[in-house]
């Protein structure tokens, strides 16, 4: 057992490790092949200059700056959605109001959001806007959907039994709605990063990501502009896994809060 455990851990150290190689030495054959720096930096000239910049202060501020706002506006936008998808399925009134709103904020692009959310707000709080408008209408469709997804039955043994909310939540409405939320996280992450990063190269709030790579743009610095997407995704992918593993230990602390007097017999 624990040699068959200790070659499953090596095995999935190991293909991410592998992929990863496999695609830089693509990267580095790719360089090769166009052979101008100005096009397309090998992964070594990107990996000293990410080196170059990360021993700096200001490389951290600015990161922390747009994690920051973009966290902000993914917090904002999931709150809003749930809140609002919960209101409108318990009303149809509220669900008939906010459904073309919902639908109209989906279908605009995201150009458009960040030029008409500027002429209201600082640029320093462009991010925030535009990233909350982006989750909002993902988490509000897919929140509203485990909320109709809920079983039937338990509902109905809740409602005979007059269960309490607060248990009726973490026995029946919790694990209807958590699967589909937790989908809406790890869309709306991505979605927040994306547009957020966005705004911050239109809007150019000063010590945002946003403004490095339009400099590097306009300086034609081609490994600047590679270290700084590579960190923007890789701060995507690392809020994605931190929300996804809190997510993962919903169940098992309701698990522990909800014996069985949570539906009484």
């Amino acid at each position: 057992m624990t040699t068959s455990t200790t070659a499953s851990t090596a095995r999935s150290v190991a293909r991410p490790v592998l992929v990863g190689a496999f695609w830089l030495v693509v990267w580095w054959l790719a360089a090769l092949a166009v052979g101008q720096r100005l096009l397309l930096p090998s992964p070594a000239e990107v990996g000293a200059r990410f080196v170059e910049l990360a021993v700096t202060p200001g490389f951290w501020e600015t990161v922390v700056f747009s994690l920051v706002r973009i966290l902000a506006g993914f917090v904002l936008g999931t709150v809003l959605g749930t809140v609002t998808a919960v209101a409108a399925a318990r009303w149809r009134a509220v669900d008939a109001l906010l459904s073309p709103l919902v639908g109209a904020v989906r279908a605009t692009p995201v150009v458009s959001f960040i030029i008409l959310v500027l002429i209201w707000v600082d640029s320093s709080r462009l991010a925030v806007v535009v990233s909350a408008l982006m989750v909002l209408p993902v988490t509000y469709a897919a929140v509203l959907e485990g909320v109709r997804q809920r079983d039937p039955a338990m509902l109905e043994v809740a409602a005979v039994f007059d269960v309490p909310l607060l248990r009726r939540l973490p026995a029946v409405d919790v694990p209807a709605v958590l699967p589909f939320f937790a989908a809406a996280c790890q869309v709306g992450i991505g979605l927040a990063w994306k547009s957020g990063v966005a705004a911050e190269v239109i809007g150019l709030p000063g010590g945002s990501i946003g403004e490095r790579l339009y400099d590097a743009k306009v300086l034609l610095e081609s490994a600047d502009l590679f270290v700084w997407t590579a960190v923007v995704v890789a701060l995507s992918l690392g809020v994605e896994k931190v929300v996804a593993a809190l997510l993962r230990r919903v169940p098992s602390a309701h698990a522990a809060s909800r014996p069985a007097e949570a539906v009484p017999r």
